[in-house]
């Protein structure tokens, strides 16, 4: 069979080269090198979560206040994923790139300088809209630059940076910020950049731009994307400090959200050419791994999130202890990863998947049982269970998102993959942060109607605190206030690990249950290897 020239291709997609049977070393190193930019972006999300407190710190910001350092990347971040495909056409893919890369470095120097609050969300904002690009275009770049047969090893590359990055974020960051400041983790980004930089520049060839388009663009389309994409990760970031609905700002984003989204929709219907093509959701195959992506992105920033508040709350951890129980879901990966990509050759995807699922799902399950003595050591055998799972999850949903793709729809289909994994992590950190504060009040009710202050337990309970306080030097009235406050945080705090046990079990289930859903897939051995209906 006749292999299309690379003129050919370029004709079909301007910007974009299909992957031919050879592959050159530049070329390596270009894929390598988004690769890289892929994972530096996707590691900014959570490495502000572990030092937080020292940024707020110095800008004088509240707790609350500075949720919007997260939000503020993630909703700019999201938005800049489906616009991806469509500006790599307009300017090239390595101008593209190299553009965004010199951007992303810039606004990373900037947050780290950020004088106030506003400033620091600002410059987080531009840093997530150069960064978001950064993630499918990785992906892109292995579709259509590398052959068959070498694919599955150049995804599990990039499922490693879907996988790592979260899960060495918060640890990148602490250590950082306890030996460097919190500044450092901003002015690191340029180590890995440059090497990126130099990666896509020697790598990419030129390509000529087709600045045309932005005249023909589905500008209302763009914009309805923003703003149902934008107010929908807002909603999600902020619903559960605001109350959610009986928050009136939170209520204004929903209906903006469900309104930008649908208009997105009704202009891809009636248009021939749209931005990105959302009816690559009516493929079955595509339709699951998107779902399925989702299901994964919910576990994998979610049960981060619950572990980090967890070790933070109950055993007080600090930001590099925290790390030192996370990484552990990281390292394993590169020892597996490489495994599950020659797996991938040659088994039902299906099969490896539900098997990754079976393994994440578990290892969440491991931590159902928590207690206030929980530590390091009784937690990194379900880190590295979640890690042997999670490879698995990635590599394959990578395959069933590609394979029978048409050339022309690679770019919408990376786009829209990454998106769905996004906003299944936004869905999860909201659901578990809901989740958690509901499960406290409900066991803390319960304690506190089972624990009567009359009954002999309570009392004897109680004179024990009193007697302890008093040997310390406080007199009888303020050791019994003492007691009773003592008690009372004894309370909350087992509320509190029996909801953080909840939000596991919750997850567990929910990646047990969508074993099903890979099952109402087609069959797919590996984007080289025979496929069926998709």
């Amino acid at each position: 069979m006749n292999t299309p020239s690379r003129d050919l291709v370029r004709a079909a997609t301007p910007g974009l080269s299909l992957a031919i049977p050879s592959i050159d070393g530049r070329t390596w190193i270009a894929v390598a090198a988004g690769i890289l930019g892929a994972f530096m972006a996707i590691l900014d999300i959570q490495i502000t979560n572990s030092s937080l407190k020292e940024i707020l710190g110095t800008l004088s910001a509240t707790q609350e206040e500075g949720s919007w350092v997260a939000t503020a990347y993630l909703v700019a971040e999201i938005i800049a994923i489906p616009l991806s495909g469509f500006f790599s056409r307009v300017f090239g893919v390595r101008a593209f790139l190299l553009g965004n890369m010199l951007l992303f470095l810039g606004f990373s120097t900037l947050c780290g300088s950020a004088w106030s609050l506003n400033s620091m969300i600002f410059f987080r904002l531009l840093q997530g809209f150069t960064g978001g690009a950064l993630i499918p275009m990785a992906m892109t770049l292995v579709l259509t630059r590398v052959p068959p047969a070498k694919r599955p090893i150049s995804l599990a590359m990039f499922g490693l940076t879907m996988t790592l990055a979260p899960t060495l974020g918060p640890t990148l960051g602490g250590y950082l910020t306890e030996i460097y400041g919190w500044s450092s983790i901003f002015y690191i980004n340029w180590v890995p950049g440059l090497f990126a930089l130099g990666g896509l520049a020697y790598g990419l060839d030129r390509q000529p731009k087709q600045l045309d388009l932005l005249l023909r663009v589905d500008w209302l389309g763009i914009f309805c994307m923003a703003l149902g994409l934008g107010c929908l990760t807002v909603f999600l970031e902020e619903g559960n400090t605001n109350d959610w609905l009986d928050s009136s700002f939170i209520r204004l984003f929903a209906i903006l959200a469900a309104a930008g989204t649908l208009g997105w929709i009704l202009t891809v219907v009636y248009r021939d050419n749209p931005f990105v093509n959302l009816k690559l959701y009516a493929r079955r195959n595509f339709l699951i791994s998107s779902l399925i992506s989702a299901t994964a992105g919910m576990g994998l920033y979610g049960s981060s999130y619950i572990m980090s508040i967890f070790l933070a709350q109950i055993p007080g951890y600090n930001p590099m202890q925290i790390g030192e129980v996370i990484m552990w879901t990281g390292l394993p990966q590169i020892l597996v990863m490489p495994l599950v990509s020659h797996l991938s050759n040659k088994v039902d995807n299906r099969v490896l998947c539900s098997i990754g699922l079976i393994f994440f799902g578990a290892s969440c399950l491991m931590n159902t049982h928590m207690d206030a003595n929980t530590g390091y050591y009784q937690l990194v055998l379900s880190q590295i269970v979640r890690a042997l799972g999670q490879p698995l999850i990635v590599l394959t949903m990578s395959n069933f998102a590609t394979v029978g793709i048409p050339l022309h729809d690679l770019a919408s289909a990376s786009s829209l993959f990454n998106m769905s994994r996004n906003l299944g992590g936004s869905v999860g950190i909201a659901l578990l942060a809901t989740l958690l504060t509901q499960r406290e009040h409900f066991h803390s009710a319960l304690i506190n109607e089972m624990l009567s202050r009359y009954s002999p337990e309570t009392q004897t309970r109680l004179e024990q605190m009193t007697q302890a306080f008093l040997a310390q030097g406080s007199d009888a009235v303020t050791a019994a206030g003492q007691a009773l406050k003592g008690l009372d945080m004894m309370v909350r705090r087992e509320s509190y690990i029996m909801a953080y046990n909840d939000c596991f079990l919750i997850i567990g289930s929910i990646l047990l249950g969508s074993i099903l859903l890979v099952w109402l897939s087609g069959k797919v051995v590996a984007p080289s290897g025979p496929k069926t209906s998709t």
